[in-house]
């Protein structure tokens, strides 16, 4: 976790998985075994998005192992499994909801927001939003990343807002739909790369109007790269970092 020291503001800057095998010799020490790269990774970062669970169960042993292999205030956001938001399109009953919760609940104090990701196949329905959101546990953060133009409205920032889920803000090359509208206490963004999908790097330009942004947003941030040919999410995170950490006026 990074802080701005002057208004007490918390950054969680961190990459969509760890587990990349071409980030050997990038990023990865050649002779680190892959069992290892988790504890090294959390040498750099204090916080990893989990989309393993968007594809598969994962049993809560694994999770209980990366929660102890952590430090203190590490925290791992968990993308939603695919059942619910594109084979059933959130047509859900609660059950499966809670099952999913449940399971990965056992994170704890280190399970930072929860990624429900829509397919772009699915259009805004009031109805649909409405009814699936009644059903969360507001006991966790959630967050929202729409894949079809017609979420872009009022309405459906408006739904957000009053169950304080945050609007996802996906940089995605043009390829999804992007708004920078706050629904929530706090922020959540996904770099998927500015010019190629998951395999353009930013620019320092880039990135420093990414640290404008956070800092004048002015509240609680999660950041995740997603571009992670050639090793670029962690590059790109660790130079987010060091532009946040830095004293400087916020740029109009």
């Amino acid at each position: 976790m990074e802080q701005d020291l002057q208004r007490g503001v918390k950054y969680h800057i961190g990459t969509s998985g760890w587990q990349y095998g071409h980030w050997k010799g990038i990023f990865y020490p050649e002779d680190l075994k892959p069992s290892e790269w988790f504890s090294f990774y959390c040498k750099y970062f204090s916080t990893v998005e989990i989309n393993v669970t968007f594809y598969r169960d994962v049993e809560p042993s694994t999770f209980q192992k990366w929660y102890s292999l952590s430090p203190a205030e590490f925290l791992f956001s968990i993308k939603m499994s695919r059942q619910i938001t594109h084979f059933k399109k959130l047509k859900v009953d609660k059950s499966l909801v809670d099952y999913f919760l449940d399971r990965y609940g056992t994170l704890k104090d280190k399970l930072g927001v929860i990624l429900i990701q829509l397919p772009p196949s699915l259009k805004f329905d009031i109805s649909l939003i409405s009814d699936f959101l009644l059903i969360l546990d507001k006991k966790y953060k959630y967050t929202m990343e729409v894949r079809n133009k017609t979420f872009i409205n009022d309405k459906f920032f408006e739904i957000l807002k009053e169950h304080s889920i945050a609007s996802c803000i996906a940089d995605s090359a043009g390829k999804f739909p992007y708004c920078e509208a706050v629904t929530a206490d706090f922020v959540y963004a996904r770099l998927h790369g500015s010019q190629h999908l998951y395999a353009s790097e930013y620019t320092i330009e880039e990135l420093n109007k990414w640290a404008n942004k956070i800092k004048q947003w002015a509240c609680e941030t999660y950041v995740y790269f997603d571009n992670d040919y050639m090793g670029y999410a962690v590059k790109n995170g660790l130079k987010l970092k060091e532009l946040l950490i830095c004293t400087y006026p916020v740029q109009k």
